[in-house]
């Protein structure tokens, strides 16, 4: 791969064979230095060294997105780089499925504070530094990651949706403004399962059970990204679905 000459931070990186960590590798195939964000450091190291042995560039950024001050010194090691922030992806955010009067007030907002929460925070930070390096031949996106609790709230699902939902209205809010100061804001709602780290692991049956292609790809979800990002801003997408050929909806 050539030198990098423009960064971009993936919020949200986890396992190798997860939507965080593709994202991150196909962004250093694209010529991205990659700040790669997590909250666990061994899983972050790993996926940048796996860059790196690769011919990219990636450095690990430690950092919870629940933490203001975290997200701000975050944030700083970006602005350090020489290279202009033109990619950033919030990507954070588990499924924890429970029967409503289960769900603890405590859990509630913990789901709100990494869905929603985090999602401010990093996109307040990350804007602020692209609109300060901002130049007419920079691309500049910034992508959320959305699910099928960002359109509908489901039975077991109350405090999921809750934080999807409004992550969505805020991807939007954003689109609104910051649109026409040149910074690309889209949401990706991936409505379906996604054959990645956590069903092969915890649910290989039900994978089993859908069959070829009945569940999403990391692979290809992490292709749309880009292709969001490759966009003309003539034609911009604000908020695209994905879903495998055979899922009802």
């Amino acid at each position: 791969m050539t030198q990098a000459t423009k960064n971009a931070v993936i919020f949200g990186v986890g396992a190798r064979n997860g939507v965080g960590a593709e994202l991150c590798h196909q962004a250093a195939e694209r010529g991205f230095h990659v700040f790669v964000n997590g909250r666990t450091e061994e899983k972050i190291t790993a996926i940048a060294e796996t860059i790196v042995a690769d011919g990219g560039e990636a450095t690990p950024l430690l950092a919870d997105v629940t933490d203001e001050l975290d997200v701000k010194n975050a944030l700083v090691k970006v602005a350090q780089d020489a290279r202009p922030l033109e990619l950033a992806v919030y990507n954070a955010g588990n499924n924890r499925p429970s029967p409503f009067l289960d769900v603890t007030p405590k859990v509630f907002e913990q789901m709100w504070r990494v869905i929603c929460f985090g999602g401010f925070l990093t996109a307040q930070a990350t804007l602020k530094l692209m609109l300060q390096q901002q130049t007419k031949a920079a691309r500049q996106s910034f992508m959320f990651t959305g699910a099928s609790g960002s359109m509908r709230g489901k039975a077991n699902f109350a405090a999921f949706a809750a934080g999807k939902g409004a992550m969505r209205m805020l991807a939007q809010s954003l689109a609104r403004e910051f649109g026409p100061q040149g910074i690309h804001i889209a949401h990706v709602i991936i409505d379906g399962a996604i054959n990645g780290h956590m069903l092969q692991k915890n649910y290989a049956g039900y994978l089993d059970k859908l069959g070829e292609d009945g569940a999403l790809d990391v692979a290809a979800i992490a292709a749309t990204f880009m292709m969001l990002h490759d966009q003309p801003r003539s034609a911009w997408t604000q908020e695209i679905d994905l879903r495998p050929f055979k899922e009802t909806f």
